[in-house]
């Protein structure tokens, strides 16, 4: 199965050099560029790619807004490529649905390995980015029981709020399940079972819904 992708970025150097090092994997074809935030949400909608390199600061709208609009429309894949680590560009990508934010000091495998990640439905940030945004929210204020988003947790059943809870600390299927004593595809099966409960998109939404939900804090 080929995975196709679509390069957003306003410098052609980078694009070029995305593409060169995307088509070295034989399961990746890269089947469009855009250099501004409009473009490439007309280029997804054209071209419907599985994955999106999207940069962040380009002319017109800039990627987070790019972002939003291309998947309140259609079902694609979005990762934030970017040479920029700030805690305002981490939560807005987040928030507008993005499934991975990378810097551009990525290796080439690690890019590769990344786009075949979030292609296949997972969702990745790099480990200075989780770092962040695990420590930005357990320092924001707990919601009280009786606010409407506490509620969102009460669907799950109690092995799977502890799974949760361990994916907002930063833990992999793997290391959950030699946490809980259990097989890692149990794990995965819990994290999934969690993501469809809860009608978010991936293991990062669930990371900001445990925190906002009170699951994890201070």
């Amino acid at each position: 199965m080929t995975i196709t992708v679509l390069l957003a970025d306003d410098q052609h150097l980078v694009r070029a050099g995305f593409r060169s090092l995307l088509r070295r994997g034989r399961d990746l074809s890269v089947v469009g560029e855009a250099s501004t935030g409009d473009e490439a949400v007309r280029a997804a909608r054209d071209l419907c790619p599985d994955v999106i390199l999207m940069d962040i600061r380009m002319p017109g709208i800039d990627g987070i807004t790019a972002t939003r609009r291309i998947l309140a429309a259609q079902q694609t894949r979005i990762i934030i490529l970017t040479t920029f680590e700030t805690d305002e560009y981490v939560f807005a990508a987040l928030a507008a649905g993005a499934s991975g934010f990378l810097t551009k000091e990525i290796d080439p495998d690690g890019l590769r390995a990344a786009v075949r990640v979030v292609a296949g439905g997972d969702a990745l940030l790099s480990p200075s980015v989780t770092r962040r945004v695990v420590g930005q929210f357990a320092h924001r204020p707990v919601p009280s029981a009786g606010r409407p988003g506490g509620e969102r947790l009460s669907v799950l059943t109690g092995r799977e709020r502890e799974v949760v809870r361990l994916v907002a600390t930063g833990l992999s299927n793997d290391e959950i399940a030699a946490t809980l004593v259990i097989s890692p595809l149990t794990a995965k099966t819990h994290v999934t079972r969690a993501i469809t409960k809860l009608g978010v998109r991936d293991r990062v939404q669930l990371v900001i819904v445990a925190y906002e939900d009170g699951l994890v804090g201070n």
